[in-house]
């Protein structure tokens, strides 16, 4: 369908469009901003062909969709501009550029966040390809059909449960990774980023319908259960949300610009490509600003915050 320009044509698959007829280096009017908004409520996943842009085209291009994050733990960023990360496995002078993301096993960012995130943007550069397909494709999973499967049973128990999310889980995690190169977490970082609870279902703030809000990249425990229930409770539901039913996977391209929605989805960089097999993206991380305040009340005044 074509609208403010805009050629939204979605996957037929449980998430995902395409969108055509925009220069992401351009402004984008309030009109294109809430149509991507509600494109992104509805589809989870947006892309965007062939753009051409700089990393200040980046940031301001994702600053439309509400504040964005400095990482605490990113040490490779646009010089000056701290807001673009770089995620790349390309080394340079025996020097890291970026931040390698693949094989990070499933997770929504900033779930481990007071203030959630909204939006990621990636921007491909420099993609990688092996007889002639893209490698370190995105996997996606969506968390409206996750929760909608759930039998009433299971929807009743998680009525009003939260789970603790907690930064080190993750990152932790994939120190313990073959060929990792991240450091230990400093007491700072750590300080930064405390653990903090979310609700285990929640009202999504574009689409109003409840959304599964696990991961197994951060949460730690449902907070009203003894620890070994809340273990069988999360297992459960990991294993529940990841099911091939509620996938989809974006295939790279370069030019490409890459958008999810992370209340919505629960992500995953394939790692299938190799050191020599180089890939670049620039990437920056919008946060829920649009939809939540500070204290993590929703700024349309409903009941149902994420916090």
């Amino acid at each position: 369908m074509k609208v403010n320009t805009m050629d939204i044509r979605p996957t037929q698959q449980t998430l995902g469009a395409r969108i055509y007829g925009v220069d992401l280096a351009q402004p984008l009017s309030d009109a294109q901003t809430q149509t991507i908004i509600q494109t992104l409520g509805q589809y989870g996943v947006v892309s965007f062909a062939d753009q051409k842009l700089s990393a200040q085209h980046l940031r301001d291009f994702s600053a439309r969709f509400g504040e964005l994050e400095i990482n605490v733990a990113n040490a490779y960023q646009e010089p000056g501009m701290p807001e673009v990360m770089i995620l790349s496995n390309m080394v340079e002078d025996g020097k890291p550029l970026g931040i390698a993301d693949a094989g990070q096993d499933w997770h929504t960012d900033m779930s481990y966040s007071r203030m959630i995130a909204f939006a990621n943007v990636l921007y491909g550069i420099k993609i990688p390809h092996r007889d002639g397909k893209p490698l370190g494709n995105t996997a996606f999973c969506n968390m409206h059909a996750a929760y909608d499967a759930l039998s009433d049973e299971w929807k009743h128990k998680l009525a009003g449960k939260t789970a603790t999310h907690d930064f080190s889980k993750f990152w932790d995690m994939m120190r313990r990774e073959k060929g990792s190169t991240r450091p230990p977490l400093t007491d700072a970082q750590k300080a930064a980023k405390p653990p903090v609870s979310q609700p285990v279902v929640m009202q999504h703030p574009i689409t109003g319908k409840p959304v599964l809000y696990v991961n197994p990249g951060y949460a730690m425990r449902i907070n009203e259960l003894p620890q070994e229930t809340s273990d069988e409770w999360l297992d459960f539901l990991f294993k529940h949300q990841l099911q091939t039913q509620f996938q989809y996977q974006h295939l790279w391209q370069e030019g490409d610009v890459l958008m999810w929605d992370n209340m919505g989805t629960v992500h995953n960089a394939v790692a299938d490509y190799k050191p020599h097999e180089h890939r670049f993206i620039k990437r920056c991380q919008v946060m829920a600003t649009k939809f939540f305040h500070a204290d993590g009340t929703r700024r349309d005044g409903h009941v149902g915050a994420h916090a």
